[in-house]
């Protein structure tokens, strides 16, 4: 169970550098972050992108001149080429650089090029608390606006693979909503039951726990369950709280970064290899935990190919 991403770092590093292809390298700060994660021992890198800038950002961040830089001025074609490379197996992770969020995901789903897997695309986010004693796991904040049952199906399944890779053999899961009641004039909670229903009736998500519709303060705390009367397993150990829309896992994770102090990290998982996607309002420190964390995804899952 990994309780600090400081571990996330360790656990990546024992299990062996992987290779992120950067998209649109052109970037100082997605630089700087790749710099970090190299002196870590986590990763080596291949930048795509605009050759001059890139090689003119290395030497100020201080990255080694003979990291491999792929000259391709034009982002979308860079972000094209950088997939590619994941996609030919030279790299493990795609990162997005300086490119348009729009034309770095159609890269990610081109059909020849890229990382398609046929599964929906969702954002997968871990948070340290500052006196937690485990990482806790977000999904989806980031990618599916107002996902409906089927999405939610394929991100809970997301999830789950992804935190299998991350030795979590039992995740114990709340489908959050408002209250515990399920009300068809609130479809969230009517989503949550159904969710739940299909994993006790052995359909789906086997190896895990899920209960759904729950709250947050039942969820967090085993005494709000006990004064509701809610008999539940997961109340107070959440490993992956599913969130009903991007407007509550958005404001949650911020609130959880800036009023809470959490450490946090994102990966967009669905596709056949992990993919990086950080904002520049993000912090350094969470550029590059996103990095680990994907870089961790990306060598369990060698991992689990050569254990099958």
């Amino acid at each position: 169970m990994l309780k600090t991403f400081d571990e996330v770092v360790a656990k990546a590093r024992e299990l062996g550098k992987v290779v992120i292809s950067v998209a649109a390298a052109q970037d100082r700060e997605v630089l700087g972050a790749i710099k970090a994660v190299a002196e870590a021992g986590l990763a080596g890198a291949i930048l795509v992108g605009d050759a001059a800038p890139i090689r003119a950002i290395m030497a100020e961040v201080g990255l080694p001149a003979d990291m491999q830089v792929i000259h391709e001025p034009e982002p979308r074609q860079a972000a094209l080429k950088a997939a590619s490379l994941v996609r030919q197996g030279q790299a493990q992770v795609l990162m997005k650089g300086l490119v348009n969020s729009g034309d770095f995901l159609k890269a990610v789903l081109n059909p020849e090029m890229g990382l398609r897997s046929g599964r929906l695309l969702s954002h997968f986010a871990a948070f340290e608390a500052p006196d937690g004693d485990k990482l806790i796991y977000h999904s989806d904040g980031g990618m599916n606006i107002a996902p409906n049952l089927e999405e939610k199906k394929e991100i809970l399944a997301n999830s789950l693979a992804a935190l299998l890779a991350l030795g979590i053999q039992k995740p114990k899961v709340a489908v959050l909503a408002a209250n515990e009641v399920v009300n068809p004039k609130m479809p969230v909670t009517v989503d949550a039951q159904a969710l739940a229903a299909l994993h006790a009736a052995g359909e789906r998500f086997a190896g895990s726990i899920i209960e759904g519709p729950i709250s947050m303060d039942v969820a967090l705390n085993p005494k709000a369950a006990q004064h509701k009367g809610i008999s539940s397993s997961v109340a107070g150990d959440v490993d992956l709280f599913l969130l009903p829309s991007i407007e509550a896992g958005n404001l949650l994770a911020k609130a959880l970064i800036h009023y809470a102090k959490f450490k946090n990290a994102g990966v967009v998982v669905g596709a056949t290899h992990p993919v990086v996607m950080v904002s520049r309002a993000d912090s350094a420190e969470a550029k590059i935990h996103s990095i680990a964390l994907a870089c961790l995804l990306a060598a369990g899952a060698e991992q689990r190919k050569k254990g099958a």
